[in-house]
């Protein structure tokens, strides 16, 4: 399959009729003869193929006239890898939408995040996505209203404006245009499941298979800084049918915060969302599917990684390993710093000291959660002689916070992956680790590379790999462009906690 840019029409129709899941977010199947638009696994018999036309978004979609097929959801299907393995214009703009940017700052606020004018945006989405911006944010509301009205009991006036509509004309007006369907038919025919904790909302977060939770859950349980993340075992509908356990954290969002709960099952992750301020779900979906890195194509990584003998293996006993993420950059460069030349116990050690000290505190009824990480801009105004740490380690630090709450230095969706990786590299006690490890889970580049990684290291010797970070990163050239996996395949060969559920 090519790019959402140029659709190849043959295989795009040869997923249809085989109604080939991998490729649900890649593009989107028309049926001139219905005008209805599907996900390429909808489970109906396929059109015909002269009564197929191929878009690259739902959003493309519905400015044509389509609406979204009743069976398959389209509009529930997981987000194209493209906008997660690229850090050119259209990617970022796409994080940025699905980060909300458009609802909160409109169109010139896009641009101006992004360093260009609006009608250089525009005409480069519609190139590339045959829809603008404006367009983009619609479906994303759509999708976004139809979750709230069929999970909640909320009214329908609270969920227009929760979703983002500014009126209740053009968010009834939206629904049925998309839908087909009034916003209480489409409540009227969802599911009823049993009365729900209120104020959770409880939805399914989409990957392409194979996902292997062990490496993605297994660091982030392992990494959890008490009060801001926890593992609660023994929730029901684990992976394999199974009981597993959940990951918790707390959220920081645009309107305010929030706590999710994240469950790995075998078709979906279970997602349990806590707001204090509904406008915030589209944020926090996609920041959770962000951190799980739920948008990825596992089967075009894996087969890339196959070709080295020596990987084979590793990806053959346990495929769909993921890149664990962060759902605040910000955050996660800080952590970083922390976790420099000590072990993984000691960084959470002093990650909870800040948190506990600087960290807004928040009520968790059902857990243990007590704080949202510091922001940029409480960590700078922290006396420096607090901090126990080298002072080397303090002046990385200070110097992190500084440029971040200042603003001069930018790890969000809109970031530029290399101009963020120079503008880090000239921080003082920033090394080529460092930086890495902050592309690799911040910026989520997929082609990070740890070659100076005592595990990494650890693992070459093991597998015969080349022992010097030169000529490793020379064997490497062939992961390209999913050396960031081959780090997660590398790490796994470790009896680490990060590489396991936890009991």
């Amino acid at each position: 399959m090519q790019t959402a840019t140029h659709l190849d029409r043959e295989h795009c129709v040869r997923a249809v009729q085989s109604k080939d899941a991998r490729f649900d977010g890649w593009f989107f199947t028309a049926v001139l003869t219905t005008r209805i638009y599907c996900r390429p696994s909808c489970p109906v018999v396929p059109p015909k193929p002269e009564n197929m036309t191929f878009y690259p978004s739902a959003a493309a979609c519905q400015q044509a006239g389509f609406r979204a097929c009743k069976r398959c959801r389209p509009d529930t299907s997981p987000g194209s890898p493209e906008w997660n393995q690229r850090a050119d214009l259209v990617a970022r703009a796409m994080r940025l939408i699905a980060d909300g940017v458009v609802d909160r700052e409109g169109v010139p606020g896009l641009a101006g995040r992004l360093g260009y004018s609006t009608r250089q945006v525009e005409r480069q989405l519609l190139a590339e996505l045959g829809a603008g911006p404006l367009a983009l944010a619609r479906a994303q509301r759509a999708q976004t209203a139809r979750l709230l009205i069929e999970t909640t009991p909320l009214p329908m006036a609270e969920i227009a404006f929760a979703a983002g509509f500014s009126s209740i004309r053009t968010f009834n007006d939206t629904v049925r245009e998309v839908f087909a369907l009034t916003p209480s038919e489409l409540r009227a025919r969802a599911p009823r499941s049993g009365a729900g904790t209120p104020g959770v909302l409880s939805l399914r977060l989409p990957f392409r298979a194979p996902l292997n939770p062990s490496n993605l859950f297994g660091h982030l349980a392992a990494t959890a800084v008490p009060g801001v993340e926890e593992w609660l075992p023994h929730c029901p509908n684990g992976v394999g049918g199974t009981p597993t356990g959940a990951y918790r954290r707390t959220l920081r969002l645009p309107y305010g915060h929030g706590i999710v709960s994240l469950t790995p099952c075998p078709d979906h992750i279970a997602c349990r969302l806590t707001l204090s301020d509904l406008r915030d779900l589209p944020v926090a979906i996609s920041r959770c599917r962000r951190m799980l890195d739920l948008d990825a194509d596992p089967v075009a990584v894996d087969d890339r990684l196959r070709t080295d003998p020596l990987l084979a293996p590793l990806v053959d006993k346990a495929p769909g390993r993921r890149v664990p993420r962060t759902v605040d950059e910000a955050e996660f460069a800080v952590r970083a710093v922390l976790g420099q030349q000590v072990s993984t116990a000691a960084a959470r050690t002093h990650a909870a000291r800040l948190v506990t000290a600087h960290g807004k505190p928040l009520d968790d009824p059902e857990g243990g959660l007590t704080h949202l990480f510091p922001s940029p801009e409480a960590l700078a105004a922290v006396d420096p002689e607090t901090l126990a740490m080298p002072r080397t380690r303090r002046t990385t630090f200070t110097t992190l916070v500084r440029e971040l709450a200042d603003g001069r230095l930018h790890l969000g969706a809109e970031a530029d992956w290399a101009e963020t990786r120079a503008r880090l590299l000239g921080l003082p006690g920033f090394g080529p680790w460092t930086v890495d490890v902050i592309a690799m889970r911040a910026l989520g580049d997929p082609d990070a590379f740890l070659p100076t990684d005592l595990g990494i290291r650890r693992a070459a010797q093991e597998l015969g790999l080349p022992g010097t970070p030169a000529a490793l990163t020379a064997r490497a050239e062939a992961w390209r462009p999913w050396r960031a996996y081959a780090v997660q395949y590398l790490w796994a060969t470790d009896s680490h906690p990060i590489n396991f559920l936890p009991a």
